[in-house]
């Protein structure tokens, strides 16, 4: 592993911060507060910022830790089975949680929902860190460990909202021990599901690179398809509500598949051009390669799959193995549409067909990424 010399949190300011690629996941704020350095801390404009210049140790874990930079990136492949195009792929198919209420709250089947609450009652995790609704745009983060606030968090959002830093708190104040949590025997320690973006994911592997805390109290992985994250707020001071003439307060659902879909309350559908919002999405967005959330367990989302059902993209063997156990169990069930009862020729069409479309958004977002990342560079 080649490290930069020297590299601290000076650097990711200068590097990342500065030049608008800053993912806010917060991981390197996350790393500080689960190892109670306390150097660093998300501002108020939810980019990290120095919280205690004199604590810093100037470890440059920050740096290392951060989706943007690529020290680790060989390290990462290698662990996580990475490959091309899509990265490790188990299986992909279209399915849905069979809660009625998970089904209701859900942006597209609830498979997300679903996989949390079967691992969460089958004593696999004490918790999933999620994002709720606090208000009309706004999320935060939490650490899920019960039905009814899981069910608070479904559906999909395309706000910021920073999970790491949120891990990282929580763990030093849940777990009191943190100084010799290493020796603890397995048992003792919490176990946690994260719902993540691709930056947040990647950040979290490779904290598990570096073996340090707070990864190693995530056991599960779950990843969102990902084009871009938007401000959303900023659609209702722009020409775009204007245009389309709609009241951003008649929002009940926003997706993203081919395009980006607002479900309003009036039970009105609406389906914009990817390139029409491109304007609110979040500068380092545009600079991010990765859609289809290549180090994830399972990555998921609603390409793919019709209305009412998630395409579920099977990655690693722990994935492989929750995702069966929660069918079997009842939580999931996978479509059984046209052509899956012709036999398996029909079947693999079909999943050859959804893998194709998660491989055409992967190759845009990732053209688009590096045409940013060179324009930054020029």
């Amino acid at each position: 592993m080649k490290l930069k010399e020297k590299a601290s949190f000076d650097n990711l300011l200068k590097e990342v911060v500065e030049r608008k690629l800053c993912n806010r996941c917060g991981g390197c704020v996350s790393f500080c507060s689960a190892d109670r350095i306390g150097a660093l801390e998300m501002g108020k404009d939810g980019f990290p910022r120095y919280a205690n210049r004199e604590k810093c140790l100037e470890c440059g874990i920050c740096y290392l830790v951060c989706p943007q930079t690529h020290n680790l990136r060989e390290e990462v492949r290698e662990k996580f089975g990475w490959s091309e195009p899509v990265g490790l792929c188990q299986d992909v198919l279209s399915a849905r949680a069979t809660d009625p209420e998970v089904q209701k709250a859900a942006t597209d089947g609830g498979v997300v929902t679903g996989l949390l609450l079967f691992m969460l009652e089958s004593g696999l995790i004490d918790g999933a860190v999620v994002s709720e609704q606090t208000g009309f745009f706004d999320r935060r983060a939490v650490v899920a460990t019960s039905r009814e606030a899981l069910l608070s968090a479904a559906g999909s959002h395309w706000a910021e909202t920073s999970h790491l830093e949120h891990v990282g708190s929580e763990y030093s104040t849940y777990v009191s021990i943190i100084p010799t949590i290493r020796e603890l025997a397995p048992k003792s320690v919490i176990k946690l599901a994260v719902v993540g973006t691709p930056c947040q994911i990647e950040a979290i592997r490779k904290m598990q690179v570096l073996r340090i805390l707070p990864a190693d109290v995530v056991t599960f992985a779950v990843g969102l398809f990902c084009m871009q994250s938007f401000a959303l707020n900023e659609l209702m001071e722009k020409e775009f509500a204007r245009k389309h003439q709609m009241d951003m307060r008649d929002v009940a659902k926003v997706n993203i598949k081919d395009d980006f879909v607002l479900k309003m309350k009036s039970g009105i559908t609406m389906h914009i051009p990817l390139d029409e919002v491109e304007t609110i999405a979040r500068p380092a967005c545009l600079a991010c390669v990765d859609f289809a959330n290549v180090y994830a367990d399972i990555a998921a989302g609603g390409l793919g799959s019709p209305d009412g059902y998630t395409t579920t993209l099977i990655r690693t063997i722990g994935g492989k193995r929750v995702f069966t156990e929660a069918v079997r169990r009842g939580y999931i069930e996978e479509r059984r549409g046209e052509g899956r009862g012709k036999g398996r020729e029909a079947e693999r069409a079909e999943r050859a067909r959804i893998l194709g479309l998660i491989e055409a958004a992967s190759e845009k977002k990732r053209a688009r990424g590096e045409k940013r990342l060179s324009q930054l560079k020029a």
